[in-house]
């Protein structure tokens, strides 16, 4: 519970909240949280090795090769979306927390694999590379994440994937 509160008054309030605002939000006293957490950086530790193995798993769960392109890129949209606040700490706690290859292993390659299948089959365009698409998706997923709090995660799931189609796919565009 500490860890989810404290990923909700990150996305709400930025990095710079104070162990005595997570411990306020968790309806916990700061020693408590120190028990648990040594240091402010053990937190944010926890916290981005939580959002690995919840994002990790629901994009293994999305069974990307086995649904057309479309299908498959709505499914990783929703288990961003889904995963939420955690999810964000992936972008901001890479370099400090989390190993960068047990990220692209679990996330970022199924995901590089699935937009380059899109390319070869011509279902996406092939006038960018998968990693450009993987950059463009990224900051779209992150927005994504954003507007559920306002959308709910479905609409916002839905908003995503036909902003993110509409722009890499070769179907005309209108």
């Amino acid at each position: 519970m500490i860890m989810e509160r404290a990923a909700a008054v990150l996305a709400e309030r930025g990095d710079a909240v104070s162990m005595t605002e997570i411990a306020k939000a968790a309806d916990v006293g700061r020693a408590t949280i120190y028990r648990y957490f040594p240091t402010r950086d053990a937190l944010f530790a926890a916290m981005a090795d939580a959002a690995l193995e919840d994002l990790g798993a629901r994009v293994e769960e999305a069974g990307l090769h086995n649904v057309p392109v479309d299908e498959a890129i709505a499914r990783i949209t929703r288990a961003f979306i889904g995963s939420g606040q955690y999810a964000a700490l992936l972008r901001g706690q890479r370099d400090e927390c989390l190993s960068s290859a047990e990220i692209d292993r679990r996330i970022t390659e199924p995901i590089r694999s699935l937009l380059q299948r899109g390319i070869d089959s011509g279902i996406l365009r092939n006038d960018m590379s998968a990693d450009v698409m993987l950059t463009i998706s990224g900051g779209l997923l992150q927005a994504g994440i954003t507007l559920a709090t306002s959308l709910g995660g479905e609409q916002a799931s839905a908003t995503i994937t036909t902003v993110l189609l509409d722009g890499v796919s070769t179907r005309a565009r209108g």
